[in-house]
């Protein structure tokens, strides 16, 4: 232990040689050797053969990755240390200590005893035999899939949401980021080599479904906390070996979950993640070969670039998912021209003089498709396409093609269609009617409509989402009118301490 101090305090400021690297570099070992002790000591325990190998310790080893609680625990075992001292501050899930008993001399002083070669000093390995994987019986059923592979993202996750529930402030810093994107990670790890577990299935999706029922209704970030950790769950049961047939249903639950997390990103602002969580969608969505949910995941994230992206991916994107959904009607089939029509309108707000009749074409087409939809599929407003959803995406398109009069008038339909929990999609409305208020020349009118748009929703719903488009329309008041003092009011309400942002807010204002 003392060598690997050394070596760690002498060639980490230098070098960069992680603590756990340096016990292995102290015992004077190779990386295929301590893989070797970890698959001993798992097979010793009556567990599978690890997915362990050199090129995931040496990950372990240069910081790229860190070993779950699993992993953590024998490569404790292996090395006889604490996880602090390779350099990892979690407690082992075993809650035993790893260390070698020291011995106390006859002068009272203790010292520990020199340590055995790592290399063939653990054990000898059994004859080989089947083993069942844990936590199942003979018949090989999981009992209990979800107590294994917890990770550090669980943790991190559980934290926030505890925070959230608590009232406490919580700021979206890079370990919370780091947390999300590393389990988006680890399902696209796992949807490569994954099958399906029969576990649960039918309580899963009820689950997935019911957070279209809330998603309006729930501040973005306590949403995004209840999501992964469900997602987490999915991505378990996905790395258990089970029968092929239930395969489709639980990669279309993943697809669903990945995609609605990519949906609450965008409301977070971090369009980055949003497009990392649509890819592992589709990925998982090309798994179950359903045309009509890889059309849905698609059209959904069209939405990324509608909003902070080039409209034209926006196009490329919802003329894409129509082709997948086909002639059948279904909810891509119908919000596929409303996206399209909406793309087209911001082309034509550009100037790109052949998108307007485009727009009102590909609406004409999506409100066609609409009226043939079920009333399962119309009363989603996540993984459906409502009515008031139709109409939102009517008025906005009228609105960008400078069309304020049909443009009001859908978007105050709209509005008596929201219910007062629909708050993004609400909100998203009013803020139409105040650019509307603008086209017509009021832009006073048209800084209060936005001004009052954001500042009525409780400070945990004010998404980057909302604001981004608030302050769009603040700049867009800039340059047609220049300075003006509304502008200047309406700025500094966009800015002042009582705008707080969703991961510092206090939950309990939530109404």
């Amino acid at each position: 232990m003392e060598i690997a101090r050394e070596i760690h305090d002498q060639c980490g400021p230098l070098f960069g040689t992680s603590a756990v690297k340096a016990h292995r570099l102290a015992h004077g070992v190779a990386l295929s050797d301590i893989v070797a002790q970890v698959r001993a000591l798992f097979e010793l325990d009556g567990k599978p053969e690890p997915k362990l190998g050199e090129t995931l310790l040496s990950a372990y080893e240069s910081g790229y990755k860190r070993p779950g609680p699993e992993y953590l625990h024998y490569l404790c075992a292996v090395y006889r240390v604490e996880p602090v001292q390779l350099g990892f501050a979690n407690l082992c899930v075993c809650g035993r200590p790893h260390a070698a008993p020291v011995a106390v001399s006859g002068g009272g002083d203790v010292r520990a005893p020199e340590p055995e070669p790592l290399v063939g000093n653990v054990v000898a390995r059994p004859e080989r035999r089947r083993w069942l994987p844990v936590g199942r019986g003979e018949s090989g059923r999981a009992e209990n899939p979800a107590s294994i592979d917890v990770g550090e993202e669980d943790i991190v996750l559980r934290r926030t949401l505890l925070q959230l529930l608590a009232g406490a402030g919580v700021a979206v810093d890079g370990q919370f980021l780091g947390a999300v994107d590393g389990l988006r990670r680890k399902m696209d790890d796992t949807l490569v080599n994954a099958t399906v577990s029969p576990t649960m299935l039918d309580q899963w999706e009820e689950t997935t479904l019911g957070y279209g029922q809330i998603y309006q209704a729930t501040p973005s970030l306590r949403m995004l906390c209840d999501v992964l950790l469900d997602f987490s769950e999915v991505r378990r049961m996905c790395d258990m070996r089970q029968p092929v047939e239930l395969q489709e249903r639980l990669c279309g639950i993943a697809a669903r979950l990945s995609a609605l997390s990519g949906l609450i990103m965008i409301n977070l602002g971090d369009h980055r993640l949003a497009r990392s969580f649509f890819r592992t969608a589709r990925t998982a969505a090309d798994e179950t070969g359903d045309r009509k949910l890889r059309a849905w995941v698609t059209v959904r994230e069209a939405l990324v670039p509608m909003y902070y992206g080039d409209p034209r991916e926006a196009l490329h994107l919802a003329r894409k998912a129509q082709d997948l959904a086909g002639r059948d009607p279904s909810v891509a089939a119908a919000m596929g021209p409303a996206v399209e029509a909406r793309a087209l309108g911001m082309l034509a707000l550009r100037g790109r003089g052949d998108a307007g009749p485009g727009a009102r074409r590909a609406l004409a087409r999506g409100r066609s498709v609409f009226e043939r939809l079920t009333n399962e599929d119309t009363n989603d407003l996540v993984f459906g396409f409502t009515d008031r959803q139709m109409t939102f995406y009517e008025g906005d398109t009228f609105t960008n093609l400078g069309d304020h009069k049909q443009g009001d008038e859908v978007l105050s339909r709209a509005l008596t269609l929201y219910a007062p929990s629909d708050r993004v999609d609400l909100t998203l409305v009013k803020l139409d009617r105040a650019l509307c208020k603008l086209n017509a020349g009021n832009a006073d009118g048209a800084l209060v409509t936005a001004q009052d748009a954001i500042l009525d929703l409780p400070p945990e719903h004010r998404s980057d989402i909302l604001m981004h488009r608030a302050r769009q329309i603040g700049a867009e008041v800039k340059v047609r009118h220049g300075k003006m003092p509304a502008l200047d009011a309406f700025n500094e309400a966009m800015t002042g301490p009582w705008v707080k942002s969703p991961a510092t807010s206090d939950p309990s204002t939530e109404v």
